[in-house]
């Protein structure tokens, strides 16, 4: 799969480069070229940038794992996720990984997400009887991650406050309701592709429950302001994340562990796995680099606007699919189109919101492809990229609509 993709993007990139030479614009190849080499070095500088907050997470986890802390946490989900991932024996250390993992994505602790999403893969692959392809599990965690609901998108929030916005807030309630369409279609499309029965209590049991715990947050949230939006978001994540911090070398202390030891071992392991993401984060953001560089997007959004003309449908949604279309490639390159987008239309304008709902409910699904699939060396992804894709459709869909349902 992974193979084929690698492919279309060059091959995509290539007619769209030819498409721009025919039309004159001879810019596009020292535009491509760049891309080539900026895209090198930005692999480099985010496998770099991995190696501390990777050491520091993969050592946390090994001292917490030890105290049982982790254990403790993984029992809290274990009966839902069990469901989910039946080939994953009751009591494994994946349970515990996965739990961290999906805690710091809904609060939006994306620092700490991604160490603990790459220790949840690594988890899942001991289990693997083939290690370069990708089991069912481990396809159900990665379109997990690649849809996960963020309760609270406070960057969006700052980005939209620099703007000038006038309410920064107010598209907390339409970027929860599509990030959360985003991964109920994730779910489903995996769990019909996976034949997992998703109609049982335990299952409707735990979905309920989250449905409760965010219907109670949003209720407490939209009452407050954007800033305390911001405060309470901050202190909840910063002192979930310290709590368990402290409670993984306090309680392992007390337990006799050799936490200083246990520490370094897992410190050590993070470091080389950040290494080895070189060569699959390249391979990949030089694909994306290319295809961005060569003007595919803007061939892509000209042909949309020609067909919604066309059928008389309202176009003004256009505007804001730069910041989609760019979002399952790259995050800082969706952020610029999203920046971008409310710089030229208004920060409150619909394209501006909806640049702002794109942003907070959609996923780098290639990035994290690349990069959780390239830690533990996976060369066949088998249906894990179009599950995540068909999760971002779903996602810019509901976006657009419910853009559409509450700035009409």
């Amino acid at each position: 799969m992974l193979n084929r993709v690698w492919f279309a993007l060059f091959a995509i990139s290539a007619a769209a480069i030819v498409a721009q030479l025919v039309s004159g614009n001879a810019a596009v190849l020292d535009s491509a070229v760049a891309s080539l080499f900026s895209s090198a070095k930005l692999a480099a500088e985010i496998s770099i940038g991995l190696v501390g907050v990777l050491a520091l997470w993969m050592g946390l986890m090994q001292v917490g794992e030890r105290a049982g802390v982790v254990g403790q946490l993984a029992r809290l989900f274990e009966p839902f996720l069990a469901k989910l991932m039946p080939e994953v024996p009751r009591g494994h250390k994946a349970y515990g990984s996965i739990t961290m993992n999906l805690t710091a994505n809904m609060l939006g602790l994306d620092n700490a997400a991604t160490p603990l999403g790459l220790k949840a893969m690594n988890d899942l692959q001991e289990l693997n009887p083939n290690k370069s392809v990708a089991t069912n599990a481990q396809i159900l965690f990665l379109v997990l991650n690649t849809s996960a609901v963020t309760l609270v998108p406070v960057t969006v929030f700052l980005y939209r406050a620099q703007q000038g916005a006038a309410t920064p807030a107010d598209v907390f309630l339409p970027i929860l309701i599509a990030t959360s369409c985003s991964t109920l279609a994730g779910l489903l499309i995996v769990a019909l592709v996976q034949r997992i029965s998703l109609f049982n209590t335990v299952i409707i049991g735990y979905l309920l429950l989250a449905f409760a715990f965010a219907s109670a947050l949003i209720w407490y949230l939209i009452s407050l302001s954007a800033e305390a939006i911001g405060v309470v978001s901050s202190m909840m994540g910063n002192g979930i994340l310290l709590l368990l911090v402290l409670s993984f070398i306090l309680i392992a202390g007390m337990k006799k562990v050799a936490i200083y030891d246990e520490f370094v071992e897992g410190a050590s392991n993070g470091f080389k796995q950040a290494i080895s993401l070189i060569p699959y984060l390249l391979a990949m953001l030089l694909a994306i680099g290319l295809l961005r560089a060569s003007g595919a997007l803007d061939y892509l959004l000209q042909l949309i606007v020609v067909i919604v003309s066309g059928f008389g449908f309202d176009s003004r949604f256009v505007d804001a699919l730069p910041t989609a279309f760019m979002k399952p490639f790259s995050g800082s390159g969706a952020r610029a189109m999203m920046l971008e987008t409310m710089d030229y239309h208004g920060v409150d304008s619909f394209a501006g919101r909806l640049a702002a709902i794109f942003q907070g409910s959609t996923e780098t699904t290639f990035y994290v492809l690349a990069v959780y699939f390239g830690s533990v060396g996976i060369k066949h992804g088998r249906h894990a990229l179009s599950c995540g894709l068909f999760a971002d459709i779903a996602g810019i869909i509901a976006a657009i609509s419910v853009c559409y349902w509450f700035y009409g």
